[in-house]
């Protein structure tokens, strides 16, 4: 080999590792980003409702998301809470308690590179049942108040 090939043979070896140091780098870089985001919560909470939607989907990575209705009060127009269940545990209990009033307890985290842990913010982290509200009307008001008796209907004259 001559010494002109040698030096071009070794150009070449050490741009690839260099490239391959990089890549390693950066691999490493987006895995430390990933794991703090997905330990560190922005926020924790609690939402009250009926789970109305829950469903295991993805392509390639399957991940339990599920649509919570929160109502205040018959009537009302409900506000939806679009959540993520990261545990099986905690996805067979929700799925135990549709259609029930449920109080759903999760972590928000922001900035997640990747759907493949959950497509939304919420992380929902436990569940426990609500004992149902009974909405009964005040004593006093016109709901509870008796009967008022209604006149016969009049006749109308031939």
């Amino acid at each position: 080999m001559s010494p002109a090939t040698s030096s071009v043979t070794g150009r070449k070896s050490s741009w690839l590792a260099w490239l391959f140091g990089f890549l390693v780098f950066v691999a490493l870089l987006f895995a430390g980003y990933t794991w703090i985001v997905l330990t560190w919560s922005y926020s924790q909470g609690e939402r009250a409702g009926y789970v109305q939607k829950f469903s295991h989907k993805g392509w390639i990575c399957k991940t339990w998301e599920g649509e919570l209705a929160m109502v205040t009060m018959p009537g009302t127009v409900t506000e939806k809470f679009a959540f993520s269940v990261r545990d099986a545990p905690v996805a067979a209990k929700i799925n135990e308690t549709m259609g029930k009033r449920v109080s759903l307890a999760y972590d928000q985290h922001i900035g997640v590179p990747t759907t493949c842990f959950g497509e939304t913010q919420h992380f929902v982290k436990g569940i426990k049942p609500v004992e149902a509200i009974d909405y009964q009307t005040p004593p006093g008001t016109a709901a509870s108040a008796p009967p008022v008796p209604v006149a016969p209907a009049a006749r109308p004259a031939n």
